[in-house]
C-alpha cells in the first residue's frame, strides 16, 4: 500500500518524536529539522507536532513564526541571510544587499524563480568584527564585498541539493 504525503510526513514526525522526546522541550529540535528536510514548516506539520508533543498548535505556530530561521513558506536550495547590524553596514553592507538582488534578480524576502535562492536579512550573526557577514545555508561568510558575491553564487550553483557548500579558501576560524 503506498502512503500518501501526509502520511508519510506523520510517519516521518513521530520517528522525529521519538529521537527528540515528546516532550515540549523537543519542539524547537524537530522543527530544526522539519525545515531543514523541507525547507518549511508547513500548517499540517504544525498541527501533527503539536499533538505529539501534547501541547496547543499556537505554542507551535508561534515558534515558527517568531523565529527568522523557521518558516511556513517554501524557501529556496540556498538561503541567504545578510547582516543587518549597524557594523555591517558600517563595513559595506548597503553595496552587497544590491549586488546580491541585481545578481539573484530578487529582492530581499524573495525567492528566485527557479527555488535555487532565498534572500533575507539576519538581525545578527554574530560576526560583527568581520563584517559584512552573509550565512547561505549553515555556512558563514565574513568580510563580503560586492566582487565577491557573483563567486560564492556560483559555488552555489555548482553544488548539488542536499551537499554542504565546499570550505571557504583561505579563510582561518
Amino acid at each position: 500500500m503506498l502512503l500518501t504525503e501526509r502520511e508519510r510526513l506523520r510517519e516521518e514526525l513521530i520517528g522525529l518524536a521519538e529521537r527528540h522526546g515528546h516532550e515540549r522541550t523537543a519542539l524547537m529540535a524537530i522543527l530544526q529539522e522539519v525545515q531543514r528536510r523541507y525547507s518549511r514548516i508547513s500548517e499540517y506539520a504544525m498541527q501533527v507536532i503539536a499533538d505529539l508533543l501534547d501541547i496547543h498548535p499556537v505554542e507551535v505556530y508561534s515558534v515558527v513564526s517568531f523565529y527568522s530561521f523557521l518558516g511556513d513558506q517554501p524557501q529556496g536550495q540556498f538561503v541567504i541571510r545578510l547582516c543587518r547590524t549597524i557594523s555591517c553596514d558600517m563595513a559595506g553592507k548597503s553595496q552587497l544587499a544590491r549586488q546580491l538582488e541585481n545578481d539573484l534578480g530578487v529582492r530581499f524576502g524573495q525567492t528566485t524563480a527557479d527555488g535555487k535562492f532565498s534572500l533575507h536579512w539576519a538581525n545578527c550573526l554574530g560576526m560583527c568584527d568581520q563584517g559584512p557577514a552573509m550565512l547561505v545555508n549553515d555556512r558563514i561568510f565574513t568580510r563580503v564585498t560586492p566582487e565577491k558575491v557573483h563567486g560564492i553564487l556560483e559555488q552555489c550553483r555548482r553544488t548539488f541539493a542536499g551537499q554542504p557548500l565546499p570550505p571557504e579558501e583561505g579563510r582561518h576560524p
